[in-house]
This record gives structure tokens, C-alpha cells and sequence, in this order.
């Protein structure tokens, strides 16, 4: 068994559980306050500058050139098209400014960027991969269940659940299994736990959106 299909096995609970979020469920049937979602997507875009910077630190790192090259071009997608993305539902939803980081946020992107940066390649590349899949799988769950019509939150659905992005996944996907096959018990391991910990702060990250919780 792969390493990937061993860990999605680890999470699938947790996985189930981020389905069933009010967040997620108000989101597909787009119901979800405004407020709310404003709130994630400031967060998000600062997020994703930090996610960027993980995921360059991981291509710098990686034995594999084509592991290199691949990273590189995930954190130029994640700084450059995404954020522009994030840019035009500002312009949509009213959002000014994104404002400060946020605990949740804070929390993800410092592990992020620790473990790209002081653990062992592969352990950074297992941590940034639950925003890829976990993100997938969820806008594919909620593209094939949305009923609504005119659902002001398409746009995000449509990203998410897209060939293009489900082809990165599927790279992302790839590299860590081959990372895996070849390194130690010990760093498969490691792999493991930064996987599950990033999948829980993916949990936390739509949760914290949904409480509109901030430092204070």
C-alpha cells in the first residue's frame, strides 16, 4: 500500500468530519454568512503568501529536481494565481482589507514553515500536501452535492474542484509517495504526523472562519 493511501486512512474520520462543518454545508448550499466567508478569505490570502513561501522552501530543499521544479511552480501558482483569485472576491464581497493574522492562521503557517524549514525534506512536503488534497476532495464533495442556484460562492466551488488544480494534486500526491518509498521508517513516520497535524489545522482553519475567532 502506498504511503498516501495509508495516511488518507488515518484521516478519513477527520476528513468526514470537515464535510459535515457548518461552514462547509452552508458554503455548498450558499447560505453561509457573508461575514464569515470575508473573513476566511482575508485569512486565506494571507494564508496562502505564507503557504507559498513553505511550499518554494520545499522545492529548494528536494532531492528530486523534478520534486524541485514541481514545488516552485506550486508556490508561484499559490502566490500569484490564487491571490489574484482572492483579489477579485474582494472586489466582490467588499473586503478592503484583509487586516491582521488571525490564531488559527497563525498557528497553520508556522508549522508550515517550520517544518519546511527544519525538518527533513520529506516531512515538509507531507505537511503542505492536506491543502492541496483536503481542499479537492471538499470542492469536488461540495461541487457534485450543491443544489443551490446562483450560489454566490461558485466561484471558490469551481476553483477547488477543478482539472487543472486536481492535476497538481495528483503531482503533489506523487512526489510524496515516491519520497516515501525511497526514505526511513523513522521519516515515514514523521511524514505521518505532520499529514495528520496539517489536517487537523485545515479543521481549525474553516472552524475559526465560522466563530469568527481572533486573538481577542
Amino acid at each position: 500500500m502506498k504511503w498516501s493511501e495509508q495516511v488518507w486512512s488515518r484521516i478519513e474520520k477527520d476528513y468526514q468530519s470537515i464535510l459535515k462543518m457548518p461552514f462547509i454545508t452552508e458554503l455548498a448550499d450558499g447560505s453561509l454568512p457573508k461575514n464569515k466567508f470575508q473573513f476566511y478569505m482575508a485569512q486565506d490570502s494571507i494564508y496562502l503568501e505564507h503557504f507559498g513561501r513553505a511550499l518554494a522552501l520545499v522545492g529548494a530543499r528536494a532531492h528530486d529536481i523534478k520534486d524541485a521544479l514541481s514545488f516552485m511552480g506550486f508556490a508561484a501558482n499559490a502566490i500569484v494565481v490564487e491571490n489574484a483569485l482572492h483579489e477579485s472576491y474582494f472586489v466582490d464581497f467588499g473586503v478592503t482589507d484583509k487586516g491582521k493574522i488571525e490564531p488559527a492562521c497563525h498557528h497553520y503557517v508556522h508549522f508550515l514553515k517550520s517544518t519546511t524549514a527544519l525538518d527533513a525534506v520529506e516531512v515538509g512536503m507531507a505537511a503542505v500536501l492536506p491543502c492541496f488534497w483536503i481542499y479537492q476532495r471538499v470542492g469536488d464533495h461540495i461541487y457534485k452535492n450543491s443544489k443551490a442556484e446562483n450560489n454566490p460562492y461558485q466561484k471558490w466551488i469551481n476553483t477547488y474542484s477543478g482539472e487543472e488544480f486536481g492535476v497538481a494534486v495528483q503531482q503533489a500526491i506523487m512526489s510524496c509517495d515516491e519520497v516515501a518509498a525511497k526514505t526511513t521508517s523513522v521519516i515515514r513516520d514523521k511524514m505521518t504526523e505532520a499529514f495528520v497535524a496539517s489536517t487537523l489545522l485545515e479543521y481549525n482553519f474553516w472552524q475559526a472562519a465560522y466563530d469568527l475567532k481572533m486573538w481577542r
